[in-house]
């Protein structure tokens, strides 16, 4: 397969886990099978959790998984400006909105036992007197992608929002409904970008064909859809691959402290052991 170029991104607040480890080994597999090339991005827009010293050892665990990447590495802190450039762009377009909600309030707006990404929230702007008034008392905000708004921008082409799915070794293409996630934040009022917008942006600008992602990303690749269809960025394909679930029956996570692979790496375990505890063959 040509022009075959996928990538992984890391988050670097805290060590990479057999789940990274499980996702990494996913994506360098497919692009030597498509003799492609693999991207590193580093994703570190959330500057209160990002650590350098987190960094630094993403790229010494790789390195000892045996994975190797081409070209530069692309940090995502160093691009604030271009992500900027992007929300101003849907400002002028009236499809983005300043929410000045809370999550405290939202949550309280919630149905009971709902999940916040899940639930849909969406809103409505303020009058520009109401708006001014809080930005001059200085009340944080988030912008936030207006479904409706984004509805009426795409009109017809709205419900034909899809995504190829290659997961199963077919492409198919799947429907993208991205109502659940309802007016997803897009930037806050201190930072020019969110997981959505900068990662969609980044891989329309890297040349990004293929999105190798876990099964918990699914679902929310409904929204990378309607981004791209507004941002008329190319999309890529998209392949889902299985998690891999600790004890309890959950993914493994960074905040729930699962055990680094510099852990198990110190407990003797070699990259063979770790692919055969993912279930890589």
């Amino acid at each position: 397969m040509a022009d075959f170029v996928t990538r992984f991104a890391p988050s670097p607040t805290g060590y990479l886990h057999l789940g990274h480890a499980c996702s990494a080994f996913h994506v360098w597999e497919a692009a030597k099978a498509a003799n492609g090339r693999v991207l590193l991005r580093i994703e570190d827009i959330d500057q209160t959790r990002c650590r350098p010293e987190y960094e630094a050892a993403i790229l010494e665990d790789l390195a000892w998984l045996g994975l190797s990447w081409n070209g530069p590495v692309r940090r995502q802190s160093d691009h604030f400006s271009e992500y900027e450039a992007t929300l101003k762009n849907l400002q002028h377009r009236g499809l983005v909105y300043r929410c000045f909600r809370t999550r405290r309030e939202i949550a309280a707006a919630m149905p009971a036992g709902a999940v916040a990404d899940e639930w849909g929230f969406t809103g409505r702007p303020l009058s520009a007197l109401e708006e001014e008034s809080r930005l001059a008392r200085g009340h944080a905000f988030a912008w936030r992608l207006s479904l409706a708004a984004a509805q009426d921008a795409l009109g017809p082409r709205y419900p034909q929002l899809s995504y190829i799915d290659e997961s199963d070794g077919t492409a198919r293409r799947v429907a993208a409904d991205p109502r659940p996630f309802g007016d997803v934040v897009l930037g806050r009022k201190e930072t020019p970008a969110s997981y959505h917008l900068a990662c969609c942006h980044d891989d329309a600008l890297q040349g990004v064909t293929h999105v190798i992602r876990g099964e918990d990303i699914r679902e929310m690749t409904a929204v990378h859809a309607l981004l791209q269809a507004l941002m008329d960025w190319p999309q890529p394909v998209y392949r889902f691959h299985p998690l891999v679930l600790g004890p309890d029956g959950k993914k493994l996570s960074k905040r729930a402290g699962d055990r680094g692979l510099r852990a198990w790496r110190d407990e003797g375990k070699t990259p063979d052991d770790l692919r055969r505890m993912t279930g890589i063959p």
